[in-house]
């Protein structure tokens, strides 16, 4: 006869069936640890390398070295001591540029400056006022000088009459 109490404390099928998940885990365990061999797929790739000059400064020592450069887009150039800057385009004109550094000023910088420009505007003035006054001067000694000429003449000749 047949047993059910027998089959359900049966340890052999117990330990099979855990065998078998073991199993089925180990196999779960490899697929993560060695992942698929994947087959390569064609993949193109073009690549289209525009060459930009804008990240780059250039320098030159002459006009001469600007001209013989070829240039791609609008490039500039400048000078060692950065005073100059060439400026080159794809049809090779050049314009040139002087730079002057432009420094910034407070508030008694200017004041400074502003009243420097009032001597020297007074200087200049006063030297205007110096020889205008030598002008003058210079006037008078001829116009006097040629005063006491003729009052000495007219004196002379009204005296001599007299005689």
């Amino acid at each position: 006869m047949y047993n059910p109490y027998m089959n359900m404390y049966n340890p052999q099928a117990n330990i099979d069936k855990i065998n078998a998940q073991i199993n089925e885990l180990e196999k779960m365990r490899n697929q993560i640890q060695q992942p698929p061999v994947q087959q390569p797929t064609n993949l193109t790739q073009n690549f289209q390398l525009a060459p930009t000059n804008r990240e780059v400064i250039k320098y030159a020592n002459s006009l001469e070295e600007v001209q013989r450069d070829m240039v791609i887009g609008d490039t500039p150039y400048f000078s060692k001591d950065m005073s100059v800057v060439w400026i080159k385009n794809t049809k090779g004109e050049i314009k040139t540029y002087e730079l002057n550094e432009i420094v910034a000023k407070d508030e008694k910088d200017i004041k400074i400056e502003f009243l420097m420009a009032q001597i020297e505007d007074l200087k200049k003035e006063m030297k205007k006022n110096e020889s205008n006054a030598n002008i003058i001067e210079s006037d008078k000694d001829e116009k006097s000088s040629n005063v006491q000429s003729v009052s000495k003449s007219s004196k002379k000749q009204s005296t001599g009459n007299i005689e």
